[in-house]
């Protein structure tokens, strides 16, 4: 088991929404973090206010398009220079839009995989030397529907489907010293353009019947950092049933 307190962990649009929980959850466990975002820059500063104030760890804020590689790379390089190294890397930024089959065009394909698939892929490469160095970890998160894609969605699941393919290619290549497993979830934070219907059926879709919370995909985020010595290239759905159902 991992000691994660005075480690430094580098979370991909930590601004909000499920990667806030995932901020959250890795500072109550002392990590220092590095957040991410691209135009979230009041709530990244104010997050990281809070997480000093709430868990006397050290967190800073580090801007970049991830749709930019060159940009990438120095913002990699800025938050292990100025934070004294890198132990973890959580690809949590994401694109998730409806597309119709119908209507779907080429830049829906290309913003999809360039967010979902490129930007893990380049981050990844840019921490890999860092994570080698403290045999440190990466924490994918993919997505349910990388397994069982849904209508209208088809970019966003195929370029999920995608990410999965790159967390068991990256666990290959940085054997030993980095793990590298990924965290599926299912119904956790619905679009808010939902109806109360659809919310409600699919709930009850899911085996559990009910929605999932952005804080139990953080717990298994800090699972996968704090105790999962002797796995990687796994995946471990966080969906309440629902692939199965």
């Amino acid at each position: 088991m991992a000691d994660l307190s005075g480690k430094t962990a580098l979370v991909t649009g930590a601004a909000r929404r499920v990667g806030r929980s995932i901020a959250e959850a890795l500072a109550r466990r002392g990590m220092n973090l590095a957040l991410h975002f691209n135009r979230s820059r009041r709530e990244s500063l104010a997050l990281a206010a809070q997480l000093r104030r709430s868990s006397g760890v050290r967190a800073e804020v580090f801007r970049a398009d991830l749709r930019d590689v060159p940009e990438i790379k120095r913002m990699v390089a800025r938050a292990a220079r100025e934070m004294g190294g890198l132990w973890a890397l959580v690809n949590n930024a994401s694109l998730y839009v409806k597309t119709p089959f119908e209507t779907a065009t080429l830049k829906d394909w290309d913003d999809h995989m360039n967010a979902n698939v490129r930007a893990p892929f380049f981050l990844a490469q840019a921490a890999a030397p860092h994570l080698r160095r403290s045999r440190g970890r990466i924490v994918n998160i993919v997505d349910w529907s990388a397994l069982r894609p849904y209508a209208s969605f088809m970019p966003y699941c195929v370029s999920k489907a995608g990410l999965l393919c790159l967390n068991a290619a990256l666990a290959k290549e940085l054997a030993p010293e980095v793990l590298v497993n990924a965290v599926l979830p299912g119904p956790v934070l619905l679009p808010e353009s939902m109806s109360a219907g659809q919310r409600r059926a699919v709930q009850a879709a899911t085996l559990l019947k009910r929605l999932g919370s952005p804080e139990e995909v953080a717990k298994a985020v800090a699972f996968f950092l704090e105790s999962a010595d002797f796995s990687t290239g796994a995946a471990l759905t966080v969906d309440g049933g629902r692939l199965i159902a």
